[in-house]
């Protein structure tokens, strides 16, 4: 049996939550189920829990995410929570940041293939792409990294009082009393654990929230994002 034949069958939950565009998550479904498995991007195993686990999972963090805003998925890996967020949100304009080529061939074949005129794929770090990424108003993530070095990375893409919502587990709580000091150093005024998702994914998907002030990333990547403005500007002059 292929990887694709043990993909299961959509459940009606996510019928509601896709809406108009169920047909692009039945496809993208199909796309990690075969594509995505043969170039390691998701693990075998991941198949039969695709669409409790990752798809709704991420869909529902819809839930949390203004409407109109910029959105950066960062560590956007095969697309989650991303393109999931995509076909819910077509109101946002996001974009698929990722380092590795295979994984942005792969984006960007998924954004074609699903018609995501509102989703751009970037190739790069967090850190390489400050101040030449305009900023946003929401950095997401999934399954990236420990919060304190998460925030690093995605704090300062944020604008002024933007958020970073970060999907976590358990252990959210810990996570963010661990990193407390970190994240006060990165111009964080706020933080708080919700719970996306009830009645469509059980466990509830767990979102860490946190909010910054007038100057995301502290001062250390305000002077970092001004000096990379300026050899982004010389540039596009030359």
């Amino acid at each position: 049996m292929t990887e694709e034949a043990e993909l299961p069958q959509a459940p009606e939950s996510a019928k509601a939550v896709f809406g108009e565009y169920f047909p692009e998550a039945v496809r993208y479904a199909e796309l990690l189920a075969d594509a995505g498995v043969k170039r390691g991007l998701i693990g075998p195993r991941e198949v039969p829990r695709l669409w409790e686990r990752h798809l709704l999972n991420c869909a529902v963090l819809s839930e949390v995410v203004p409407e109109g805003v910029t959105v950066c998925d960062v560590g956007s890996g095969a697309g989650l929570p991303g393109i999931p967020l995509a076909l819910v949100r077509p109101d946002l304009k996001i974009t698929l940041l990722e380092p590795l080529l295979r994984r942005t061939n792969f984006l960007q074949e998924v954004v074609e293939l699903l018609g995501l005129d509102h989703v751009t794929v970037v190739r790069g770090r967090a850190e390489e792409v400050l101040g030449s990424l305009q900023p946003v108003h929401v950095v997401t993530a999934r399954a990236v990294a420990p919060l304190d070095r998460l925030a690093g990375w995605g704090v300062p893409l944020l604008r002024p009082y933007g958020e970073m919502l970060a999907l976590k587990g358990d252990t959210a709580e810990e996570e963010i009393s661990g990193a407390r000091a970190a994240l006060s150093k990165l111009g964080v005024v706020e933080t708080e654990v919700l719970h996306a998702g009830e009645g469509v994914v059980d466990p509830t998907t767990t979102v860490v929230r946190v909010v910054v002030g007038e100057s995301p990333g502290g001062v250390r990547f305000a002077a970092k994002r001004a000096k990379a403005a300026r050899t982004s500007r010389t540039r596009r002059r030359r």
